[in-house]
C-alpha cells in the first residue's frame, strides 16, 4: 500500500483496511489539532486509489470486512471518486460489512441528502464526526468551522440517508472559562445528533499548535483533572439520545468507561463520582497519549 505521512483512524477501525483516498484535511484550522498540519489537502488520483484497493484485494480480499477511507475528512471527496471507490471495495472484498470515514458537518451539509443516500446505498454506512463541543462560543474559539445548529442539521441528513453516526466530544475544549457551558451544550448536542456511538476524549495541548500559543499567552487554561471529570459527569448525566454506545477508552482519558446512554447514565455517573472521591484507579499520566 502507498501511504503518505501519518495515518489516523478511530479506535473502532483498528481491524479495518485503510485506503488513503485523500491527503490531509480540507478544513485544517482547528486550533488544537496537529494531525494534518504537515499535509496540504488534496484528493489522490482515482487510478492510484483503485490500484491500492486491487492490491489489497489480491493480498487479503477474503479477510477484509471493514474499510476506512482516510485522511481527515474524506467525505469531502467528489462523488466521481466515491462511487467507483465504493464499487471497487464491494467487488474486491466479498466479506465487506461496512465502509466508513471521518467527516465534518460542513461536508455532510455540502453533500446533501441525495448524495449521502447514494453513498450509503453503495456501502458508506458510518460517518465519524467530531463536533468536540456543543457550545457555539467554544466552537468559535477552537475554529471548528461549524455551529451547534449546523451539526444538528448534518446529523439529520445523515440519519435520513440511512448512515450511522459516531460522534466525538473533547473534554476541556472550552477551557476553564467555559467549562460548564461547554459540558451542558455538548450534552444537548449529543442528544440532538442522536448518534449510534459517541466518545469523549480529553484535550491535549500539543506544542506548535495555535492552542499551545493561546495557553502560553494566558488566553486558554485547561481544566484540572477534577474539572475534566465534572465536564464528563455533566455530559453523561444530561445526554438523552435514543440509544447510544458511549466510550471514554481513548488513551487521552484518565478514566476509561463504557456503557449505553441514557440507559447507563446513573451507573456511569456513579463511577465518575467515585473517581472524583479517589475511589477509582485512574490511568497514570505516563500511560496517557494521543
Amino acid at each position: 500500500m502507498r501511504y503518505e505521512g501519518k495515518l489516523f483512524r478511530p479506535p473502532s477501525e483498528a481491524d479495518a483496511y485503510i485506503v488513503q483516498a485523500t491527503l490531509g484535511c480540507s478544513w485544517n484550522h482547528c486550533t488544537y489539532c496537529d494531525m494534518y498540519r504537515d499535509k496540504r489537502y488534496r484528493v489522490r488520483e482515482l487510478r492510484e486509489t483503485l490500484v491500492d484497493v486491487d492490491t489489497a484485494s489480491a493480498v487479503a480480499g477474503d479477510r477484509i470486512t471493514k474499510v476506512f477511507v482516510a485522511d481527515g475528512d474524506a467525505l469531502a471527496m467528489p462523488m466521481e471518486h466515491w462511487e467507483p471507490l465504493l464499487a471497487a471495495t464491494r467487488l474486491g472484498f466479498p466479506r465487506l460489512k461496512r465502509v466508513s470515514c471521518y467527516a465534518s458537518a460542513a461536508n455532510v451539509l455540502e453533500k446533501g441528502v441525495e448524495a449521502l443516500t447514494t453513498l450509503a446505498s453503495a456501502g458508506l454506512t458510518r460517518l465519524y464526526i467530531g463536533p468536540e463541543s456543543g457550545d457555539d462560543a467554544t466552537l468559535k474559539a477552537i475554529a471548528k468551522g461549524n455551529t451547534h445548529a449546523e451539526h444538528v442539521e448534518a446529523a439529520r441528513l445523515a440519519h435520513a440517508a440511512g448512515m450511522e453516526l459516531s460522534v466525538i466530544f473533547l473534554l476541556g475544549a472550552g477551557g476553564v472559562a467555559r467549562s460548564a457551558e461547554h459540558a451542558r451544550a455538548s450534552a444537548a448536542l449529543l442528544t440532538a445528533m442522536n448518534p449510534a456511538y459517541a466518545a469523549a476524549l480529553t484535550l491535549t495541548v500539543i506544542p506548535g499548535t495555535p492552542q499551545a500559543k493561546l495557553q502560553a499567552t494566558g488566553r486558554f487554561e485547561l481544566p484540572d483533572q477534577a474539572g475534566l471529570f465534572h465536564e464528563l459527569r455533566t455530559l453523561v448525566a444530561q445526554a438523552k439520545p435514543t440509544r447510544c454506545v458511549f466510550r471514554t477508552n481513548h488513551a487521552s482519558n484518565y478514566l476509561p468507561i463504557a456503557g449505553s446512554l441514557p440507559q447507563d447514565n446513573a451507573r456511569i455517573v456513579a463511577t465518575i463520582d467515585a473517581a472524583l472521591d479517589g475511589r477509582v484507579r485512574l490511568r497514570p499520566e505516563w500511560q496517557r497519549g494521543l
